[in-house]
């Protein structure tokens, strides 16, 4: 365990499932996505996003999830890294992690639009070139969705 496990555990007892919490539905996250202006946002359309927020966080706004790799955390629906976007001191999306947790998605939607515009685009987070990126089936994650 890291000297950050006990952290982490606090973290998780305390962020993961704060009261009134919950997994949000597919169309509910397509919804959301596409009234934060996210649909063909830098080109990317609205299903290539849902498609990464299931992949990063099956629909978890609340989810807190360490990284081994650069022992991070990823906060909310997108898994954004505090340890650049929105820890003190290299705060690049100008939020407090906590603040990507919230279901409103107002500001995690504020800080992708911000990730996504950088060199990699949607390819900043690997989980959408592995599973979304090529996908034949994206269209599927807008299925029966009334936007």
């Amino acid at each position: 365990m890291t000297m950050r496990a006990p952290a982490l555990l606090f973290l998780l007892g305390c962020l993961v499932v704060p009261g009134g919490a919950r997994i949000l539905g597919r169309c509910e996250v397509a919804r959301k996505l596409h009234e934060g202006g996210l649909d063909y946002f830098e080109g990317y359309s609205l299903a290539n996003w849902v498609c990464l927020a299931y992949f990063e966080s099956k629909f978890n706004p609340s989810a807190v999830y360490e990284n081994e790799q650069d022992d991070s955390l990823g906060y909310g629906l997108f898994q954004i890294r505090d340890n650049k976007w929105c820890e003190p001191g290299r705060n690049l999306c100008h939020v407090a992690c906590s603040e990507l947790l919230n279901p409103n998605l107002k500001e995690t939607i504020k800080c992708v639009k911000k990730i996504v515009k950088g060199k990699r685009g949607l390819g900043a987070w690997p989980s959408w070139s592995l599973l979304c990126r090529y996908s034949d089936t994206l269209a599927r994650w807008l299925d029966g969705c009334k936007l």
